[in-house]
């Protein structure tokens, strides 16, 4: 049966980042994104209130912002050679952050499906709609309507993370890889991996599949 590998981004793909920071850099916007994600990982806010208050700071946001964000981003190595290579051994690849869905992008280098908070198109001229903000138990939602959507088992899916937003991400898979994340995620996954390269994590899992 064929395997779906589900990839987080900030702190993944993304290493020692995150997609709202890259944004923000675009709008000289560093400090200010800086003391949300501050407060995010304290508990002080909640994601709905953090994605409120990103929406609000990101007033001036434009689609050339986000390209220019995407392309000058920390991607770990590799990315597109791990996806190419399970593309031509019939499985799946699939992006699911809390980050904004501008990551869509992803779609043009070989992932399966991408998917993030649900964010209005930019320039903003609507607000954020709460329902459509992923949580940390929302990724294991979107994973299950992806195997559905692909015809895949969840004991044959494999989960990519870093953080404790992916501890329930984990919990839902038989493999989990566990990448340049601290011991709080490391203890949790199958396999764990500290590095620059997406091939050298996928072999991991490619060597005890």
């Amino acid at each position: 049966m064929a395997r779906l590998h589900l990839f987080d981004l900030d702190g993944t793909l993304m290493r020692g980042s995150a997609a709202p920071v890259e944004i923000s850099r675009q709008l000289g916007l560093l400090d200010e994104i800086g003391e949300l994600e501050v407060a995010l990982s304290r508990g002080r806010i909640g994601p709905p209130e953090y994605a409120v208050r990103v929406h609000a700071l990101w007033a001036g946001l434009t689609e050339a912002h986000v390209t220019t964000a995407f392309e000058t981003a920390p991607w770990i190595t590799g990315i597109q050679d791990v996806w190419r290579e399970i593309r031509e051994a019939g499985d799946y690849c699939a992006v699911i952050s809390l980050s904004p869905s501008f990551l869509e992008r992803l779609l043009g280098w070989g992932a399966h499906a991408a998917h993030g908070s649900l964010f209005p198109e930019v320039p903003f001229t609507r607000p954020v709609d709460k329902e459509g903000l992923l949580s940390p138990a929302a990724k294991v939602t979107v994973m299950r309507r992806l195997c559905a959507e692909f015809g895949v088992d969840s004991r044959h899916c494999v989960a990519y993370g870093d953080s404790m937003s992916d501890v329930d991400f984990f919990a839902a898979v038989p493999v989990s890889v566990a990448v340049n994340a601290d011991h709080h995620l490391a203890d949790r996954a199958t396999h764990t991996y500290t590095g620059d390269d997406l091939r050298e994590a996928y072999a991991l899992v490619r060597s005890a599949l």
